[in-house]
This record gives structure tokens, sequence and C-alpha cells, in this order.
């Protein structure tokens, strides 16, 4: 079950992103799995259909789940294989965290290339 907590500092695309991806990670959500419809979705949690529309954007970019017209949201076949390990693990955490700090994907994938040159 998705919950949103309308006074925590992480924004709200971020906690049903978040959850969501949990919910592969952990096989809670099986390959094929059909997602809930935008507006569905959004109803139920009490917040906008651009909220839930850009959690599923981001899990799509991650190769999470896969969108198209007639078949919906559903859990990407190799979901699981892309979001197993500690490296995997880290790298979504400090993407939360920085999402949480305001940044976008681009500033974040800036951050994260400055950082491999140095290092």
């Amino acid at each position: 079950m998705l919950r949103v907590d309308p006074g925590s500092p992480t924004p709200p695309f971020e906690q049903v992103r978040a959850q969501l991806a949990e919910q592969v990670r952990s096989g809670e959500l099986d390959p094929g799995t059909r997602l809930p419809a935008v507006r569905r979705l959004a109803g139920d949690l009490g917040i906008s259909p651009g909220t839930v529309a850009r959690a599923y954007r981001e899990l799509e970019q991650a190769g999470l789940v896969t969108t198209s017209r007639r078949g919906g949201t559903v859990v990407a076949d190799d979901a699981r294989a892309g979001v197993a390990g500690p490296a995997a693990d880290l790298a979504r955490e400090s993407v939360a965290r920085l999402r949480g700090m305001g940044l976008d994907d681009a500033s974040i994938l800036q951050a994260v290339r400055r950082a491999l040159a140095e290092g």
C-alpha cells in the first residue's frame, strides 16, 4: 500500500517513486504487474495526477516500468535485475537524498560525472 506524507520534506513524487521502486526490488511487485492508472492512484493518494505521472516517468527512466497507451504502466520484465545489489541500493539512496535537496536529474548527473572525473 502506497502512502504520501504531506508533512515530509521529501516531495510527494519521490515518496511514490521510492515506494514503488522498493516494491519492485523486494519482489512485492512482480514483472508484468500493472500499476494503477495515474488518475486513479492520484485520487487514492490525494495528490495531483502530475505528481504520479512524474513518479512513473522516473521509474520508466530507471528501467523499472514500461508504459504503453494500450497496456498502461507495468513492471518491466527485467526490473529486478536492474535494481539489485549494494551499489544500486546506494545509488538509489543518494539520488533520493539529492532530489530531496531540490536537485533535478541533470544536476545529479553532472555532480556524479564530476565526482567520477575527480575520483
